[in-house]
């Protein structure tokens, strides 16, 4: 594998640079867009017929197939197991904490209550760092490796922040998080401070750390690490490799995303078409987005005018990971909708607390965040997007450790406030009451414990 095989090219005007070239902050400096990684094999490559640099497919199923039962690091990681299909660093630049493999869960209660045959999970909290920004920081900070820096940074509402400290702290690298004050969840905050990165929370909200790291990275050496690094999309497009893996290679036929920064849904709308393009599958699934009402930029976008301009608005949701009022990686997502044939929908607070008891009810916690997919399936199966034959694969991005407070908070009946609650139909209502377990506090003996069981058995089975 070599790290020179590859472009940087503009999403917006298709100028094509070197990966050095790039500036601190991944934009063009003919258009100001983000850039994406290309290959003499990939469509977007240009300058004639590139058949001849194409990776044969039915070789590369057997080589990663057969890497699987490997003990080196690489080969063990569900990333660059992949690299053939990445080929951005040296092997030995390489740092990774074996991200990736994570499992793809049926859930076939929530499918029952929607009426489906299938309802599959990938969950990419089981990463090490218990999020997907795993998959692709492993990529962009081996980037970093590669190009000599000593320090690296980013803004975020958490899962980002975590990951990169990991990943540095592995390297050897130094790093730096810029955090909005009060709007991360505490198990998020943890790891980044345990990973030993320099933590800063700003007074302000990510959209402004964002504006303030590009300002810093402008002026000193710091490799950024946002999901504007072209690099971190690379390794976040393989769980789409991993889905087409899991399922014999049958293509599913929607893929569901949580909307944050949308960073996701661009990269496994890269992966999936990557797929089709070198004959590993002949079609690609639908892909799409689900956003928390209370940061919903595409969503407008979407209703108000297709996509074609995105206005920004002020995040307010407990779903932190989503947060993002102004998502960088906008443009990337609406290509994707529009290519895949995907939609955009929201979820309010009520519908993604519930959505997160009901997988939880699964034996499949979630943090907040992944469960607006969910939520968001809902309200697609009740307008005739998906049918009871599709087979939908859910993207669940965090662990449930993540934010174990709003998970507590919920089963105490203090997350939602009436005015959330307001909208909820009965049914909803009775769902949540029927999910809550709040611990039960009582005497410390035997006699009080079978007192319980007794009265939760069915007739005629208690004492």
């Amino acid at each position: 594998m070599s790290g020179r095989s590859h472009l940087l090219r503009c999403t917006g005007c298709g100028a094509r640079i070197n990966g050095e070239e790039a500036g601190s902050t991944f934009r063009c400096a003919v258009c100001g867009d983000l850039f994406e990684v290309v290959y003499p094999w990939s469509e977007a490559w240009g300058g004639g017929d590139q058949v001849g640099f194409r990776p044969n497919a039915g070789a590369l199923r057997h080589l990663w197939a057969e890497r699987r039962t490997s003990t080196m690091a690489a080969d063990q990681s569900g990333v660059w197991r992949f690299r053939d299909l990445l080929p951005i660093v040296n092997e030995d630049e390489i740092v990774t904490l074996r991200e990736g493999n994570t499992p793809l869960y049926e859930l076939p209660r929530c499918a029952k209550a929607l009426g489906l045959n299938w309802l599959l999970a990938k969950h990419q909290g089981m990463n090490p760092t218990g999020s997907f920004k795993d998959t692709g920081m492993t990529a962009a900070l081996s980037v970093a490796v590669s190009r000599g820096f000593e320090w690296v940074a980013c803004a975020s509402t958490g899962n980002t922040s975590a990951a990169m400290a990991a990943y540095a702290a592995r390297a050897g690298l130094r790093s730096m998080v810029l955090i909005p004050e009060g709007k991360i969840a505490w198990g998020k905050l943890s790891q980044s401070m345990d990973y030993g990165s320099t933590t800063l929370q700003l007074k302000t909200d990510f959209d402004g750390c964002v504006k303030v790291l590009s300002e810093v990275v402008s002026k000193a050496p710091v490799y950024l690490l946002n999901s504007v690094n072209p690099y971190r999309l690379e390794g976040q497009k393989t769980p789409a490799f991993e889905i087409l893996e899991q399922m014999d290679w049958q293509v599913p036929n929607h893929i569901i995303v949580p909307g944050g920064n949308l960073a996701n849904c661009s990269a496994l709308g890269k992966g999936f078409a990557e797929m089709k393009h070198l004959g590993f599958i002949n079609k690609v699934p639908k892909i799409s987005v689900v956003q928390a009402q209370g940061a919903n930029p595409l969503y407008r976008a979407m209703q108000a005018n297709g996509g074609d301009h995105l206005e920004a608005v002020v995040a307010d949701t407990r779903a932190s990971a989503i947060r993002i009022g102004n998502p960088a990686s906008w443009k990337k997502a609406v290509k994707v909708l529009r290519e895949t044939g995907g939609t955009c929908e929201e979820a309010t607070e009520q519908e993604i607390a519930l959505a997160k008891a009901e997988i939880g009810a699964e034996g499949i916690g979630c943090e907040p965040a992944s469960a607006v997919t969910l939520a968001g399936l809902k309200k697609m199966v009740k307008r005739g997007f998906v049918g009871a034959e599709e087979r939908v694969v859910l993207l669940l991005t965090g662990h449930t450790l993540k934010d174990s407070e709003y998970t507590m908070k919920f089963h105490r009946g203090e997350l939602l406030t009436d005015a959330e609650m307001a909208g909820a139909s009965a049914d909803e209502r009775a769902l949540h009451e029927g999910l809550r377990r709040e611990p039960i506090v009582m005497e410390p003996s035997a006699e009080a414990v079978m007192r319980l069981l007794d009265a939760a058995m069915p007739a005629g089975q208690a004492r």
